[in-house]
């Protein structure tokens, strides 16, 4: 049985933690939650970072949708100069890090593109569930 939920966020830095803690509780004993907050906190990270999304009256988009074998957790910001990509990040650096943890823990993961924004998302396996 699919189900998915969404809740948007004003594009600011500590409105990050209230997206883990929305992620957190949705998938309190029906997913991984561990995985899953830190998959959102890195892309929405990025989004308020790096997007459109972090100027004044931005925005992101949480989405949640559960499948019968995984979770895909999708954050929608409104777009930048910049595609995500996986970086080389050497020790010395402080960032470019975080889709490396996403591709580690993840089933796959990508980004959408569109005109007015765009959606990174990564599947999360739902196993001992």
């Amino acid at each position: 049985m699919r189900s998915k939920w969404c809740r948007a966020f004003p594009g600011l830095a500590e409105e990050v933690a209230r997206a883990r803690h929305f992620v957190a509780a949705l998938l309190s004993g029906h997913g991984p939650v561990d995985d899953a907050v830190l998959v959102v906190s890195e892309l929405a990270t990025n989004a308020v970072r790096h997007t459109l999304s972090g100027a004044v009256g931005g925005w992101f988009l949480v989405v949640i949708d559960f499948g019968d074998d995984l979770v895909r957790i999708e954050v929608v910001d409104q777009g930048g100069e910049h595609v995500p990509h996986l970086r080389d990040a050497s020790t010395h650096e402080e960032g470019g890090r975080g889709l490396q943890m996403i591709a580690a823990c993840a089933k796959d993961w990508g980004v959408k593109t569109w005109p007015e924004g765009r959606s990174v998302w990564a599947d999360l396996a739902r196993e001992g569930l």
